[in-house]
């Protein structure tokens, strides 16, 4: 009986210390659980925060003190940065309660589970900062400063002295203001801590580039007129119209489309027309002997150009994109293009001294006395002062006027009825002071075998000076 008594015993010993722990196990879980009632369970992982342990309260300071590190960073399009902080945005955490809800949410009884599983969650921080103070700091920013800003510059065409080009663009790094200040605010709201302005569109950006169609249609149309490289022939000068020249007389029209400005080619064929028109002009001549004398405006020997239709062939060249050497359409020539258009072959007459020398290509083939009209009987004196030209050649002609007729071998007209001819079959002396009382009615009487000599040696235009 004892020793049931003691069995007995034991087992209630035994029985009361298994209750005994039983019961500290479940105080000690319901304390954790009731602890874990207001602090988050381990393995709480919330916006990047180990929360395990955590009130509501120190969840929320740690989440204030998170957004109080804040820093948006803008990349610039040079790869600089500029930085915006909580601080100066005054960035501050409105507690809405999703830290407490999500508190009240996780299952405090499972805390011995939570040993096993993390659980990690993203909230939405509610946030509140001054917009205002993004003004002030966007002004205080380098990127903003006069100093430091290139204006964007559009793609296009220079003139490089011989054809255009393609000047690129400048991007420069001019910001959009209002872009800027839309696109931190959005950045801010949405937590983000970096925003590419390129990227954005913050910049204001050149409207043509270099690779633009249309540009290069409008180079390439340009430069097939500067392609035009044509150098007039003058004799001793010349003048060239190139690029340099037309650059300025190719002009848009409404279409886009480029075309020669006629005006400005017959302006500049005006101006080749002034320099170098000798017709009628005054010309500076040296005598056989030796004596420089200024033949005055009049006659009709020199250059005059025909300006409209130089100006249309040219107009016609640059179109093509003409190169070479050419002349300008002439209403009148010359024996010589030269500054001395009279060149080297010419018929000089002398008043004062009766005489007529004749040069062919710089060589004297006739020095010989004359008789020119005789000064005293009216309308019978031999124009001088002046060069004209031989308007034409005549093998056998009738002279025919007031009170004559007389047939010549050789007529040689320079100035209306008025020219050189032969006059042996009446005459048997020339020279001295014959013309002033037998002279003839304007024409230069020559002896009939140099008379010859200066037909076979002349053409019509050959320059005639007579003083």
């Amino acid at each position: 009986m004892a020793a049931k008594r003691k069995k007995k015993k034991a087992k209630k010993i035994v029985l009361g210390i298994l209750i005994g722990y039983i019961l500290i196990m479940a105080i000690g879980y319901l304390g954790i659980a009731y602890y874990f009632s207001d602090h988050f369970l381990k393995g709480t992982t919330i916006n990047g925060i180990d929360c395990e342990n955590m009130t509501a309260k120190e969840v929320k300071e740690e989440i204030q003190n998170g957004i109080g590190q804040y820093r948006l960073q803008l990349v610039l399009i040079d790869g600089a940065t500029e930085t915006v902080t909580a601080e100066q945005l005054n960035l501050q955490y409105v507690d809405d309660n999703k830290v407490d809800e999500l508190l009240e949410e996780q299952n405090q009884w499972k805390w011995i589970t939570s040993f096993a599983v993390d659980k990690t969650y993203e909230l939405a921080a509610n946030t509140t900062y001054d917009q205002d103070r993004i003004d002030g700091l966007l002004d205080a920013m380098s990127c903003f400063q006069e100093a430091n800003i290139v204006a964007p510059q559009d793609a296009k065409l220079e003139f490089d002295g011989t054809q255009y080009v393609i000047t690129p663009e400048v991007v420069g790094n001019t910001l959009d203001r209002e872009k800027v200040k839309a696109a931190v605010i959005a950045a801010v709201d949405a937590g983000k801590t970096e925003i590419n302005l390129d990227e954005e569109g913050c910049y204001l950006k050149p409207s043509v580039y270099q690779d633009d169609a249309s540009l290069v249609a409008e180079r390439d149309q340009l430069n097939q007129y500067m392609k035009t490289n044509l150098t007039y022939d003058f004799g001793d000068r010349t003048e060239t119209v190139d690029a340099s020249l037309i650059k300025d007389w190719i002009v848009k029209g409404e279409d886009g489309q480029y075309t020669v400005d006629e005006d400005k080619v017959m302006d500049y064929v005006k101006q080749l027309a002034y320099k170098y028109d000798t017709f009628g002009l005054a010309h500076d001549f040296t005598t056989s002997h030796g004596e420089k004398i200024t033949l005055q405006r009049g006659g009709d020997y020199g250059w005059v150009m025909k300006k409209q239709a130089t100006a249309d062939e040219l107009v016609q060249y640059i179109k093509e994109g003409k190169t070479g050497t050419i002349e300008p359409v002439y209403l009148y020539e010359g024996k010589s293009r030269d500054t001395n258009d009279i060149g080297d072959t010419y018929v000089e007459i002398s008043i004062e001294e009766q005489r007529m020398w004749c040069y062919k290509d710089g060589q004297l083939i006739v020095d010989t006395p004359v008789v020119t009209g005789n000064p005293n009987k009216e309308g019978c004196a031999t124009p001088a002062g002046c060069v004209w030209a031989i308007d034409a050649k005549k093998h056998g002609a009738v002279l025919t006027g007031e009170g004559y007729t007389q047939p010549v071998t050789y007529w040689m007209p320079f100035n209306g009825n008025v020219g050189i001819h032969d006059a042996d079959t009446w005459r048997s002396e020339y020279g001295g002071e014959i013309y002033k009382t037998n002279g003839s009615h304007g024409c230069v009487n020559t002896p009939t075998e140099n008379a010859r000599k200066i037909f076979e040696a002349v053409e019509i235009g050959t320059p005639v000076i007579v003083y």
